[in-house]
């Protein structure tokens, strides 16, 4: 099977494909036998777990199915791997970023890009910084932004182009609901199938073997911090009537914990897992930049569609370790499948790294040579968080301190 090639992409985008399609077969690494864990929710259903279960028709038979990955988690990690591309230089495109590196008390924050921001350049952590000294909102930049739509994406396109391929609102900026909306065109997801619930046990053994304590052996909040606790009231944490706080080692991380049983996040075994991406031309091909002018708008569109190929490529080379016990490997390399309109079967080729970065080059060129290029310059592209923002972030952190939980909590 080919790789395919720059030519073929630009082929397909122009209108002769609808689609592009990527399905990848992943087992668990343990084995067949072995148990993965999904994501698991907020509310219990009426099973008695966590996940999300539902049955779907496949092929001929239904199958009970469970979400390993979501849209949206597997739209982050497709941007994380496109960053990975970024940052190792293979991968040339405009990514704006929040320098907090220069603010003494949130430099560990480092970086924080478009593609690791939640609403990516529409979000708040951009809408509260500063581009040269101004609120990024106010500046020339932020402006264009805000005020880019489907119908002239041209700035969007300038400066933030991952954003098209991903989808976004502008729902925090001036304009507030009536911002503009950019549909999603990469839409990926992980499904396990003829998914089996199952349990699992958890227990300690506490080798001091520290196991009950009298009722009058009380335990308090140590007023310092790093003591944690103490049994001295003349020591405890400041409060009105120095009361009891625990009289069990249990709340102090001290004891046995007897073994238990978890029925609602236990695991499932399945029979295997199903990542299924699809990058859809058609929903690029909705995107103008300005004036009507086929031979711009389809070399903007190619470029748009060139950064999927290359999410795709540079995802399976992050692997597929989703969250704890929940490793899968893939039985195959990516192979695409370009759609056709008049559902013909459809051409297959295969995708690497290099030859997506090469594609990405070639479409980025050809933008350029249209008529639309990407922003390269440092200066529209890095940001400062502003004080407010700081400070937002600074008191947030002091309250995280002082919310620490304390023994009576537990």
């Amino acid at each position: 099977m080919a790789d395919i090639t720059f030519a073929q992409l630009k082929d397909a985008t122009a209108g002769r494909a609808v689609a592009l399609r990527s399905r990848m077969t992943l087992v668990p690494a343990g084995g067949p036998e072995d148990k993965v864990f999904p994501p698991s929710y907020a509310d219990t259903g009426p099973d008695g777990h966590k996940y999300a279960v539902e049955t779907r028709q496949i092929e001929d038979r239904q199958v009970d199915t469970i979400l390993l990955d979501s849209v949206a988690s597997q739209a982050n990690r497709a941007e994380l791997a496109l960053l990975e591309g970024w940052h190792s230089k293979e991968l040339q495109f405009p990514l704006a970023y929040v320098d907090f590196g220069g603010e003494e008390e949130v430099s560990d924050i480092g970086k924080l890009t478009v593609l690791e921001a939640p609403h990516r350049i529409m979000d708040a952590i951009f809408r509260d910084s500063l581009l040269g000294g101004t609120l990024f909102r106010l500046s020339d930049v932020g402006m264009a932004i805000t005020d880019a739509n489907p119908r002239d994406a041209s700035d969007l396109f300038r400066y933030s182009p991952t954003a098209l391929l991903f989808g976004v609102w502008d729902s925090t900026g001036p304009k507030g609901g009536l911002g503009s909306k950019f549909q999603r065109s990469y839409v990926s997801e992980i499904v396990g199938l003829d998914a089996k619930i199952g349990v699992k046990v958890g227990s300690r053994l506490d080798p001091l073997q520290i196991e009950r304590l009298s009722a009058k052996d009380v335990i308090y909040d140590h007023k310092d911090e790093q003591q944690v606790w103490t049994f001295n009231p003349e020591e405890a944490k400041d409060t009105k009537d120095k009361k009891t706080q625990s009289s069990q080692p249990s709340k102090i991380n001290h004891g046995n914990i007897p073994p238990q049983i978890d029925k609602e996040t236990g695991g499932v075994t399945i029979s295997k897992a199903v990542q299924t991406t699809v990058i859809s031309l058609a929903g690029i091909r909705k995107l103008r930049f300005g004036e009507r002018n086929t031979a711009r708008d389809s070399a903007v569109h190619t470029a748009i569609a060139a950064l999927g190929l290359a999410a795709i490529a540079y995802q399976y080379e992050m692997d597929y370790d989703l969250r704890s016990r929940c490793l899968l490997l893939p039985i195959e390399p990516p192979k695409l499948e370009l759609l056709a309109r008049d559902g013909s079967a459809p051409e297959e080729f295969s995708i690497s790294t290099q030859g997506a970065a090469d594609i990405l080059k070639q479409a980025a060129d050809g933008a350029a040579a249209a008529g639309l290029s990407w922003e390269t310059s440092e200066t529209k592209l890095r940001l400062t968080p502003a004080a407010k923002l700081v400070e937002l972030i600074g008191r947030s952190r002091n309250m995280s301190k002082l919310d620490k939980p304390t023994l009576e909590d537990n």
